[in-house]
């Protein structure tokens, strides 16, 4: 089992004063999302020989692995600039996760095209088929790469994406078909995935190897009132990642479930709602993690 730390909350710090934190928080692993100074969002890695040898050796000196890398990248984008600049720099990150000796990438089907185009864009080009059709010709394109270096990609379905519920995102990732392709489970997107949780769990057997730890309000719930948007109409949702016991998660239903698939993998502390109080969050989130793990024996 890898116990893992997203640092987002601590994103503030250096990358080598990160990596510390993270082993003085008491996590074996680090997974890094996305931050300016390393994979940075939509654009090319902010990488370079100096960088990467001063990340390499922080890694090294405070004896923290490296669980997963983050690319967020417009590969469903239905416009040829987008989505060619997306691949031009997934093929970079897969360079540098060579370089950094990182065994899995996780990512987000992806929303399609950039907010400010797709948002106002009568075409109709910017339909989900489309960008269901331009994200498996990136997987065209990408997967073989992935093969060839040995590096795993899980990924998410996400909220707004063109894909927000786990079972056709299962489907999908079946019909790549290549064992360098993986699912993600991501916890506090349980109640976009559909609305039994367990029977969402049990679909990914086999190809689970990432899960994201963090608690959620059910926003289906009390007519859809669990937290209120006012004015009434406005076209937004909201989901969380809070700390366990915040939310409403059946965690030991969830942990249960990941004992029953046999999970052995990456387990993500994912909080992102406590930057006053992140290293308690830390703490706290690793110890409940561990103790969850072992009342239900996952991983055994």
């Amino acid at each position: 089992m890898k116990y893992t730390l997203d640092p987002h909350m601590i994103r503030h710090l250096s990358l080598e004063d990160t990596i510390r934190k993270v082993a003085e928080l008491g996590y074996d692993y680090v997974e890094m999302s996305p931050r300016p100074d390393f994979f940075s969002w939509w654009t090319r890695p902010k990488l370079y020989p100096e960088r990467i040898q001063s990340f390499k050796k922080a890694l090294k000196d405070h004896n923290v692995g490296l669980a997963t890398i983050q690319p967020m990248y417009r590969w469903a984008s239905p416009y040829a600039d987008e989505w060619d600049m997306a691949i031009d720099n997934w093929k970079r990150a897969i360079e540098f996760a060579v370089e950094l000796e990182c065994p899995m990438f996780v990512s987000e089907f992806g929303r399609g095209g950039s907010p400010n185009r797709s948002l106002n864009d009568q075409s109709g080009i910017h339909r989900p088929e489309i960008c269901e059709g331009q994200f498996f010709k990136a997987m065209d394109v990408l997967v073989p790469i992935l093969e060839r270096e040995g590096i795993k990609l899980s990924l998410e379905a996400h909220p707004e994406d063109w894909i927000e519920e786990i079972h056709p995102a299962i489907d999908i990732i079946k019909t790549i078909n290549s064992p360098m392709v993986r699912a993600s489970f991501i916890a506090p997107h349980t109640f976009f995935y559909g609305p039994d949780m367990e029977a969402n769990l049990r679909v990914t057997a086999g190809l689970l190897e990432h899960v994201r730890l963090a608690d959620t309000y059910d926003h289906n719930k009390s007519s859809e009132l669990r937290y209120i948007v006012n004015p009434p109409e406005s076209k937004v949702r909201v989901h969380q990642h809070l700390d366990y016991g915040e939310g409403e998660i059946d965690w030991d239903l969830f942990f249960k479930t990941l004992a029953d698939l046999k999970f052995d993998g990456v387990l993500s502390n994912c909080v992102f709602g406590w930057e006053d109080r992140a290293e308690d969050s830390a703490r706290f989130m690793l110890s409940e993690t561990k103790r969850y793990v072992e009342k239900y024996g996952v991983g055994k």
